[in-house]
């Protein structure tokens, strides 16, 4: 892959969105203008700007009709650092969902809740409705830094849990934007009530160092311009990686003593997935090593390296302006050495650490004082009453009546903390009678550890479906694995509806991403646990075409795997020219059955056919048939072709 750097940024003009955010009165216009207009939707400048308020202006393609103007509506994200939802703020998005928006929420990649549906004139009353419930909007999209993530798992008995849930949140404090735009804009002035500043953020905010910060600025650490793009932020402990802290921009890795007691950070750096079809100079990256940092330097470290992204990132060419570009191009000696020179001082090597592995921290477990939480899986993270599934109706109830707190996870699920024990059987009686499965062993794994992005209708990045297109396409890949001889197989399957890359499809075993209506870009290799980059193996791979083009590779797996070796280690190790020949001298035993006429197995190859068809179920058959694939241990299409074979007299 071609990795070449732009031209020097001294011959090249800054983007349109830097003299809009230039303008903007630091996040004021022309925003604060057009919210209060009579119209359905905001300017292109304005959209820019609403971004670093936690909204996106939308439009559903479903909706539209020719001549018409578009249905415009707006996603709303919250800024919840390391998932922590107070029961007070999820009964307010619940209502929001339902009062102005389309009935859902949904959990994101990133731990917070997103709401979808918001008209231009409800705008204001929902996001004052979040802020006023304890919630925040503001930077959870924009150039700026995003929701910094942490572990989810609610162990009170780990002080180095403890310390990364404490410092994911001051973090947050500290890169925080200051400008007064947003509650001028959505509360008319008025602060909101809110947890006191930890008095070392706010100093480490005021402190200059060597140049992190702008003095007698409203943003005194993001200037006028804000951040060339976007900066994800994460903190975790050795060995757990359910945040990918490896996709990140920067990630603190919490270091105790033998005590327990917190002595510093590890810091990596540099990782980002999103990429651009065709344009071989952006790619996914992970990130690097770069040093560590006592506690009581660990803001001014994360200053300086804001500081280092914030004035050397590349400010005139979107595509090429995360943080992984910038060390990319420079090499991590030559980033680490600026860093320093902001930090002040030459920084410590990088402490040794365990192999990273992944965990969702499903299921009814202890967590460490005596009271239980509980992991509760949500496909895709959309929280909906569905048929006989009522997902939404069970949390509202459960946070009503125990005021429950939340940790949304960053494989968009969701866990109820502090769950006293005389309340379990309460809690599972709701969930039972609404559908919801608490036992994580009841879960087929391919959904259990699958992440999509909502893409169409509402994106408008979305080249293809994802949310709606991944239950069909895990069905189909269920089935073919079983068909293979491989029934007892799962592996981490990830989808996105364009190269952006939010469901993080560049770090599963295997990852699909939108290159064409109806097709997907096929990535292979990725690892269980989310430590190394997968690569792309197909550039155009119609929906149709999964089966024939995943069989010969599933065959080989089969056959040449090691001892418990995973799918996306496998991939990994033979590589793409041995499985690339395996595929071309592979011959399928018996043809797929596609259509009514070919109910039987066929007796002669053929090549697999483009025109697959395809049949739409009710959302509450679907429901059902979900429910009693998943309580009988089948595959929907099991079911499905047992139920046809009786109605139809179809002799077996």
């Amino acid at each position: 892959m071609v990795k070449s750097a732009p031209p020097p940024l001294a011959n090249r003009k800054p983007s349109k969105v830097e003299g809009i955010k230039e303008n903007s009165n630091f996040l004021r216009e022309p925003v604060a203008t057009q919210i209060l207009e009579d119209t359905t939707h905001f300017s292109e400048d304005a959209i820019q700007i609403l971004k670093f308020h936690g909204s996106y202006q939308q439009d559903n393609r479903d909706n539209r009709v020719k001549g018409q103007e578009k249905d415009y509506q707006f996603m709303l994200r919250t800024k919840n650092p390391g998932g922590f939802v107070p029961p007070q703020l999820y009964l307010a998005l619940d209502k929001l969902a339902d009062e102005y928006g389309n009935h859902t929420l949904r959990a994101t990649t990133r731990q917070g809740f997103q709401v979808h549906g918001i008209l231009k004139k409800n705008l204001k009353a929902a996001i004052a409705t979040i802020v006023k419930n304890l919630g925040s909007t503001l930077g959870a999209c924009g150039d700026i830094n995003r929701n910094v993530m942490a572990p989810p798992v609610p162990f009170k008995n780990r002080a180095d849990y403890q310390y990364a849930w404490e410092y994911a949140q001051n973090i947050a404090d500290l890169l925080s934007p200051q400008t007064g735009a947003y509650y001028e804009i959505w509360l008319d002035g008025e602060k909101a009530i809110s947890a006191e500043e930890n008095p070392e953020v706010k100093a480490a905010r005021q402190s200059n160092g060597s140049g992190t910060t702008f003095t007698d600025s409203e943003e005194p650490l993001y200037g006028t311009y804000y951040m060339p793009r976007k900066f994800k932020v994460s903190v975790t402990v050795p060995g757990d990686n359910s945040i990918d802290l490896y996709s990140q921009d920067l990630t603190l890795v919490v270091i105790t003593n033998a005590q327990g007691e917190l002595e510093g950070f590890n810091v990596f750096a540099g990782g980002g997935l999103g990429r651009t079809h065709n344009k071989e100079e952006t790619f996914a990256r992970l990130a690097d090593p770069i040093c560590y940092v006592d506690k009581a330097d660990v803001y001014e470290i994360v200053k300086a390296i804001v500081a280092t992204q914030r004035d050397y990132g590349d400010r005139t060419d979107r595509r090429h302006a995360r943080l992984k570009y910038l060390i990319n191009d420079w090499g991590v000696d030559k980033f680490r050495a600026k860093v320093e020179e902001y930090f002040g001082k030459s920084v410590a090597p990088f402490k040794p650490l365990p192999e990273f592995k992944y965990e969702d921290f499903l299921g009814w477990q202890e967590q460490g004082d005596g009271k239980l939480f509980l992991g509760i899986s949500i496909d895709n993270g959309r929280v909906k009453d569905e048929g006989s599934l009522q997902l939404k109706t069970a949390l509202r109830e459960i946070v009503e009546q125990f005021h429950l707190p939340i940790r949304l996870t960053p494989h968009q699920n969701l866990i109820f903390c502090d769950i006293a024990p005389k309340n379990q059987a309460a809690i599972q009686e709701i969930l039972d009678r609404c559908g919801v499965v608490s036992d994580p062993g009841k879960i087929e794994p391919l959904f259990r550890y699958a992440m999509a992005c909502p893409a169409l209708p509402t994106c408008g990045l979305a080249i293809t479906e994802s949310e709606r297109a991944i239950p069909g396409i895990l069905e189909r890949v269920r089935a073919l694995l079983d068909k293979v001889g491989l029934p007892e197989e799962h592996f981490v399957i990830r989808m996105t509806g364009c190269p952006n890359g939010c469901a993080r499809p560049y770090m599963a075993e295997l990852g699909f991403v939108g290159s064409a209506p109806e097709s997907y870009q096929v990535w292979l290799g990725g690892s269980p646990h989310q430590t190394r980059l997968a690569q792309p193996i197909v550039e155009k791979l119609h929906h149709n075409d999964i089966e024939s083009f995943l069989e010969p590779i599933f065959v080989f797996f089969k056959k040449s795997r090691q001892a418990e070796e995973s799918f996306g280690d496998f991939c990994s190790r033979v590589g793409f020219d041995a499985i690339r020949e395996f595929s071309a001298q592979y011959q399928p035993e018996t043809v797929a059955v596609t259509t009514a006429e070919t109910s039987a197995p066929a007796k002669k190859k053929a090549a697999p056919s483009r025109s697959r068809p395809r049949i739409s179920l009710y959302d509450e058959v679907y429901s059902k048939l979900k429910e009693t694939a998943t309580s009988q241990g089948k595959s929907m299409t099991e079911i499905v072709n047992e139920a046809l074979k009786i109605y139809l007299q179809i002799d077996k």
